[in-house]
């Protein structure tokens, strides 16, 4: 069977999309955390305020504005940065303060770092921060408290649930499409599937976009778009070959993480050209808006 005949026949988008991206460095993936521990981070060479320049100006050139998930670590570090993602139009989100798996807290813990993150966010980039996105998208059916957090904290979106099977992360049977979750007062919207014979495949970016090639993701996005807007989100190490080689890191965690970086900067430059995108508050402001106008999401 052609990859084309189960994908069906593509068509132009009609949707917009959102483009995002997760605001860390090389060293503080979830890949590494087993051979890079956290008191080496300050004495690692930091790339994110670079590559994340190079972001923005990518998104200028192709006039779009995106919505950058920064963790409270890179912010205490790179406040200049901060300020210019604001100044860019671009929507400042949180990603969370230490990048720690939100499954892996307790609930006082979730609290603390992600109150923490974004206050600090909203102090040094000006603006006040409404979304949110989990770590290694740890939120799942082992701590569905933590939307409640959230809401508690002054967040008016998530976009932590991936519904997809995944060793590291992954909620398979989660709904697909925005959905209101804390009794209401949150908006989780997921990343973008492909429903195909029964499965969910995944459709936002990340790994999966490094791997497959560019034209079989192309298709995908667009028959996503006859039906719903998508979610795509990447990192500022995605695009930067020339990044450190961690080689104490098990075979498959660095497979995961090199493999086709060298593309990736070329591939996002073709998505921005191909389909329509804009940052997260600004794609699904209905919803946001109608959960407001009922009280419910801050």
């Amino acid at each position: 069977m052609q990859v084309q005949d189960w994908l069906g026949e593509a068509s132009a988008t009609t949707h917009l999309n959102a483009m995002t991206v997760d605001v860390e460095d090389w060293f503080q993936v979830q890949a590494f955390a087993g051979s890079i521990s956290r008191e080496e981070w300050d004495s690692l060479p930091r790339r994110v305020e670079a590559n994340t320049e190079r972001f923005l100006a990518m998104f200028a050139a192709a006039g779009v504005q995106a919505t950058f998930f920064t963790l409270g670590w890179v912010a205490d570090r790179h406040p200049a940065l901060i300020r210019r993602i604001v100044a860019g139009g671009h929507e400042l989100a949180s990603h969370g303060y230490a990048h720690r798996l939100a499954h892996a807290q307790t609930p006082g813990e979730f609290r603390e770092d992600v109150g923490r993150a974004r206050r600090l966010l909203e102090d040094v980039g000006g603006t006040q921060v409404v979304g949110y996105r989990a770590p290694t998208f740890s939120i799942n059916t082992r701590n569905p408290w933590a939307f409640g957090i959230l809401a508690d904290e002054g967040h008016a979106y998530s976009s932590s649930l991936y519904p997809i099977r995944h060793d590291l992360y992954g909620m398979p049977h989660a709904p697909r499409t925005p959905h209101r979750v804390a009794d209401g007062r949150l908006l989780e919207i997921p990343m973008t599937t492909l429903r195909v014979g029964g499965r969910n495949l995944p459709c936002a970016g990340g790994g999966y976009f490094r791997l497959l090639p560019y034209a079989l993701f192309r298709t995908g996005l667009r028959r996503v778009n006859r039906t719903q807007r998508g979610v795509f989100y990447t990192h500022p190490w995605e695009i930067d070959p020339e990044q450190p080689r961690n080689e104490a890191a098990p075979r498959m965690a660095r497979f995961r993480h090199y493999v086709n970086i060298s593309r990736v900067a070329g591939r996002i430059e073709s998505l921005l050209a191909d389909f329509a995108w804009d940052r997260m508050d600004e794609v699904f402001r209905r919803e946001l808006d109608e959960g407001r106008k009922q009280g419910l999401l801050s």
